[in-house]
């Protein structure tokens, strides 16, 4: 867990001798890139060309890999892959935090979620209004789980709920493409019991998770107003009276479970079942934060102009947790957020080290929001600079090259500039488009990130300087289903089965420049190391000892 409580003192830094000069150190993460035991046709790091990558794993001594999953970015079992907000949380504060998953768990089995403030702010509209519960259907582990949504489910039904209406996001990228049928049978199930029980609980809306409701970063507010429309006002191109037939029916339509239109339930006069009206709870299932902060604005804000709400229903709105500290978004939430303190840049703000950030749209928040702990704005504008490259909004295998060269140029231009101790980037292509599931447009990705990274580690040699390159999960090594036993790819009627998700396999960490002396190798002696062991090791290549708070480096 987390260490709080700072004071003054406890940001003091002393000088490590491990890197005497001062020169710019340059952390480079890239997005979704792991080091896959499994180097077949369809592990796209393995198959695209790559080789200023494949020249560091050959440096004795200095290259390595670290878990990025399970309890190493703090999430409950080794089962849980990693993703991008915990692994760069990691990256950031150099501590093992709770997350997410966990913390939800914890509160479910303690059931501290039904006591807690957040639940006692939605309690009064059990008795005679509707409880709206929004959520990505899915045991993935990234975003939600499904036996956290029966459990509270079942916990607002059995504390008094008497109408209960599901409103879902269906995958097809945490978990397989086409297993959305079988979820909505399950959850279908559920509140079949619900029902039988007295509580009139039933699916209201729904939709393919990048189709609605899950944008981030403001990257498409009309996904958000799609999810606005089947949510809050009944209203969608599709409509069904059964759940279960709408996926059927839709996935003839667009046979991709993250994609498939919106869709309402409707009753025998055809009108909507579970559209939200004033006075209704609405709670937001999902733990991931950067997916839920743009529906979380349209039902919080009075004075909101993204897009047109046509009415904007009065509801008592939780989040399962408070998705931006800094912006108090939601005000009211199921349950706690972690406290991440003592982070690598609260450290470098305190002892007046400049700091320079930089990714596009989809990982910006990553770099900076993140990497800070989940806090918003700077620690000290004058000594940091976040650049932000607006992501083209295209679907990421159509353009995988994304906007990996304007990061670069960007890079290169605040190392030239000599006004940084650390210039921090991250390269969202392996990540995105390996979501897509498209082999030859990830392996293309990856190539082109290759060949930025290069661009950077020839700046930081020519400058002297020292780098590190690294990863937050994995994702674009491998890019199918595979069968348990023997590892080969899960084939329908013939058709091989993409992967779209992330995956369980460790991140290379990388370290030289000429500015780091010959005698600095990783230590072996670092027990089962994670992301989290990254930051110490920053810390050592700047020039400073590591707190004491943090993991320890693997210098």
């Amino acid at each position: 867990m987390g260490k709080g409580g700072a004071e003054p003192g406890d940001f003091a830094l002393t000088e490590s001798g491990v890197v005497p000069t001062k020169k710019p150190v340059l952390v480079c993460v890239l997005d979704g890139w792991g080091v896959n035991p499994i180097t077949d046709e369809w592990n796209a790091v393995h198959c695209a060309e790559t080789p200023t990558y494949d020249a560091l794993t050959k440096v004795e001594g200095r290259f390595t890999t670290v878990a990025a999953h399970g309890p190493a970015v703090g999430l409950p079992t080794w089962d849980d892959m990693g993703n991008s907000e915990v692994g760069h949380n990691a990256l950031g504060s150099g501590q093992l935090i709770a997350q997410g998953a966990r913390l939800v768990d914890g509160a479910l089995a303690d059931k501290s979620i039904f006591t807690e403030e957040g639940w006692n702010y939605i309690k009064p509209a059990f008795a005679s209004n509707t409880v709206h519960l929004i959520a990505l259907l899915s045991s993935g582990g990234v975003h939600s789980r499904f036996d956290q949504i029966e459990g509270i489910m079942r916990g607002a039904a059995k504390d008094g709920a008497k109408k209960i209406r599901m409103h879902v996001l269906l995958d097809g990228r945490d978990v397989p493409d086409g297993s959305s049928i079988q979820y909505m049978t399950d959850l279908e199930k559920v509140l079949s019991e619900l029902r039988a029980a007295g509580c009139d609980a039933q699916v209201a809306s729904g939709g393919g998770r990048m189709h609605m409701t899950m944008d981030r970063y403001e990257a498409d507010w009309a996904m958000v107003k799609r999810g606005w429309d089947a949510h809050a006002l009944g209203e969608a191109p599709h409509k069904f009276k059964d759940p279960v037939e709408a996926v059927k029916s839709l996935r003839e339509i667009k046979p991709n479970d993250q994609y498939l239109e919106a869709f309402v339930i409707v009753d025998d006069s055809g009108s909507p079942v579970g559209a939200i009206n004033d006075g209704d709870a609405v709670a937001l299932l999902n733990f991931r934060a950067d997916r839920m902060v743009e529906i979380s604005k349209a039902f919080e804000y009075e004075d909101f102009k993204e897009f047109d709400r046509k009415r904007w229903p009065k509801t008592l709105f939780v989040g399962i947790m408070q998705y931006d500290g800094d912006l108090k978004l939601p005000a009211k939430y199921l349950v706690p957020p972690p406290s991440i303190v003592k982070t690598i840049g609260e450290y470098m703000a305190k002892n007046g080290l400049k700091t320079f950030a930089c990714s596009e749209t989809q990982k910006f928040g990553h770099v900076t929001f993140f990497w800070n702990g989940n806090r918003s704005g700077y620690f000290d504008e004058a000594l940091e600079t976040y650049l932000e490259i607006p992501s083209d909004n295209v679907p990421f295998n159509e353009a995988p090259l994304m906007k990996a060269a304007e990061i670069t140029a960007a890079g290169v231009e605040a190392l030239k500039s000599a006004k940084y101790d650390q210039v921090r980037v991250n390269f969202a292509n392996p990540d995105m488009v390996g979501h897509t599931g498209n082999m030859e447009a990830t392996t293309e990705a990856c190539t082109f990130v290759d060949q930025c990274l290069k661009k950077l580690l020839d700046t930081v040699e020519e400058l002297g300087g020292v780098f590190l390159v690294t990863a937050d999960h994995g994702n674009a090594d491998d890019m199918v289903q595979r069968n348990k036993k023997d590892k080969k790819p899960v084939t329908i009627d013939g058709v091989i089965q993409a992967l779209t998700s992330h995956t369980l396999a460790p991140v290379p960490v990388m370290i030289g420049g000429p500015g780091l002396p010959a005698s600095v190798k990783f230590n072996t002696a670092v027990e089962k190391p994670g992301l989290s062991n990254v930051t110490g090791t920053i810390m050592n290549l700047m020039g400073y000892n590591s707190p004491s708070c943090w993991e320890p480096s693997l210098i």
